[in-house]
């Protein structure tokens, strides 16, 4: 436990280091909280300008209460490209290589990665999340401080289902290639994850690659913790919690099989 402890605080420091940490994780999912918010203000304004009886057709999706979810599990899609970055700089040098001469197993390397980041994960979370309700408050929109607190423990197995991606990612590619990869993922996980456009609506094939990939029930789970909906959360938070059991174990046969494979 204490190389686990001790490789944890290096890369707990690594992630303080790096401005970048700021301004991906904690920063940019407050401004696109931000601007979905005034984006929504504007669609509201318009929908007021209809004349007595008319029907809206204006979406919902980036009403606050429907946006926090949303964006939360959008900010942690971060949280894969910066273990990715890591795992991969590391498997790139030497660090690791000085590290395999030690009686660290691999369980305790993959432990050292994701401790810190989901930490950082957490925090990220509450931020947002936080955020969400000054700004339904000033908006006058019901938000329930409850459904708040418990969207943060729907989270977790979001949480570290993106962190093994990243581990995964960092230990299959190199820190050249990792990010483009990891950039395509957070791309079809804010898209098929109907953050920014109703995917229920959709229907076809569009709906069920939606229904088949994670993201839209991470996304899905966290709102209807928001609205206290207790009939929905199970069945979306258990495929949430399968994808992100697998993919850890996954991670950690891919990293020791490396690094069997970087011994010989």
């Amino acid at each position: 436990m204490s190389k686990t402890t001790a490789f944890s605080q290096r890369n707990l420091k690594e992630l303080i280091r790096d401005p970048l940490s700021y301004l991906f994780c904690l920063g940019f999912p407050l401004v696109m909280l931000i601007v979905m918010t005034l984006v929504n203000n504007g669609i509201e304004s318009s929908t007021a300008e209809l004349p007595p009886g008319a029907v809206s057709a204006a979406p919902t999706i980036f009403q606050i209460d429907k946006l926090a979810g949303g964006i939360a599990v959008f900010g942690l899609t971060f949280l894969m490209l910066f273990t990715c970055l890591t795992v991969a700089k590391d498997r790139s040098g030497a660090f690791l290589m000085r590290l395999y001469a030690t009686p660290m197993r691999s369980g305790s390397f993959i432990a050292g990665y994701m401790l810190p980041t989901f930490v950082l994960g957490i925090i990220q979370i509450i931020i947002t999340l936080a955020a969400s309700l000054v700004i339904a408050l000033v908006k006058g929109v019901d938000l329930n401080v409850g459904g708040l607190a418990l969207s943060v423990v729907i989270l977790i197995p979001t949480v570290i289902m993106f962190i093994a991606l990243g581990v995964l990612f960092g230990t299959l590619f190199s820190d050249k290639s990792a990010p483009g990869l990891c950039s395509i993922v957070i791309s079809l996980a804010s898209f098929l994850g109907g953050i920014w456009f109703d995917a229920d609506s959709t229907g076809g094939f569009l709906k069920k690659l939606c229904d088949v990939l994670p993201f839209i029930h991470s996304v899905k789970a966290a709102r209807f913790a928001c609205a206290l909906d207790f009939e929905n959360i199970p069945s979306h938070l258990l495929i949430s919690t399968a994808y992100a059991a697998v993919l850890t174990a996954l991670s950690i046969i891919v990293f020791k099989s490396k690094m069997k494979a970087d011994l010989q």
